[in-house]
């Protein structure tokens, strides 16, 4: 293997171990976010509830604030779980390149 070969393959296994750390990163704030959103969920559902019993535009307000931070949470759940498939994608890629 010539100098530039090993070069190439250092660099590449540099970017396969720093994108197994950012994943194991995203995959912990995925486990995370997943635990909040059930929580945010089951109270969303729960004022909800309160909203259609009260029928006070308090009530209302509670559970339309209550259900927008569900469908923000939703949101960055699914920014996330599309970072850890575009890493992975890459790191594929990389492994790949380390074959040949």
């Amino acid at each position: 293997m010539n100098n530039a070969n090993t070069f190439s393959g250092r660099l590449v296994e540099r970017r396969l171990r720093r994108g197994i750390s950012t994943l194991r990163h995203l995959r912990e704030e995925m486990r995370i976010v997943d635990e909040q959103l059930a929580m945010m969920v089951d109270e969303a559902a729960e004022k909800e509830l309160r909203s259609l019993v009260a029928e006070t535009p308090f009530a209302a307000f509670e559970h339309r604030d209550a259900q927008g931070h569900v469908d923000a949470l939703i949101r960055h759940r699914e920014r996330i779980f599309s970072d850890i498939s575009d890493l992975e994608r890459r790191q594929d890629s990389l492994l790949d390149i380390l074959d040949h």
